[in-house]
């Protein structure tokens, strides 16, 4: 796998997962009424509690496995499970509804004190788990994994995969008046389905090569590594 080979992937598996698309009808429930520019700092934090987290997992996640004993092969095919429940759910229904019920505290405000209270009302669900979930730092461990390969150029890939996947996190939510307006509910909910099969694909594929790597034969290298 090349550099960019792993970038692609890299970004895919994130912007599958984290799915800000997907997740403009949410954000625009939960911050309804709130002033654009309100609406923009919102955008902001959610995006920079999104880069500083997977950040973390991106640089930490490694050596919190060794810490607690856990082999990478064991991880993927754990990371693979979780990520392809999340994909059927995705692929198969509304994966946002049920945080519809989230629409922050009702009041409508001014100011960075509004601000940041309603952040606060939205980092759960709407950050965690809806946002960074175990899927995605799961897949951050295990690209940070594949990574290694590369040095610390590899390193750098990550993170600006990380970078840009902040960055289309945080255009998605400024622009959730356009979004909205031009894909519908329909379109939305295409989105998200694609990117659900996409995401139970990339987990199949980690559990493929969770098998591959801890067994022998078992799996064709080919299968678990095709690029």
């Amino acid at each position: 796998m090349s550099q960019a080979e792993f970038a692609v992937n890299f970004f895919v598996a994130l912007f599958a997962l984290i799915d800000p698309i997907g997740n403009v009808p949410l954000f625009a429930a939960a911050t309804g009424g709130v002033k654009w520019r309100e609406r923009a700092w919102i955008a902001l934090y959610l995006s920079l509690f999104v880069l500083g987290f997977l950040t973390f997992f991106y640089f930490t996640g490694l050596s919190l496995l060794e810490f607690f004993g856990i082999s990478l092969p064991a991880f993927k095919i754990a990371g693979g499970v979780i990520l392809f429940l999340m994909g059927l759910e995705m692929a198969r229904d509304d994966f946002s509804a049920k945080f519809s019920g989230d629409d922050g505290d009702g009041d409508i405000g001014v100011g960075m004190a509004f601000v940041r209270k309603r952040f606060e009302r939205m980092i759960v669900p709407f950050a965690m788990p809806l946002l960074i979930g175990p899927g995605a730092i799961s897949s951050v461990i295990i690209y940070a994994d594949k990574a290694k390969a590369f040095g610390l150029a590899g390193a750098a890939v990550g993170l600006g995969v990380i970078g840009a996947v902040f960055l289309a996190t945080l255009l998605s939510f400024l622009a959730t008046p356009i979004l909205t307006r031009i894909l519908g509910r329909i379109g939305l909910t295409v989105v998200v389905r694609v990117l659900g099969l996409i995401l139970c694909a990339l987990a199949i594929q980690f559990i493929l090569a969770g098998l591959a790597d801890s067994t022998s034969g078992f799996i064709r290298s080919t299968v678990a590594h095709p690029y």
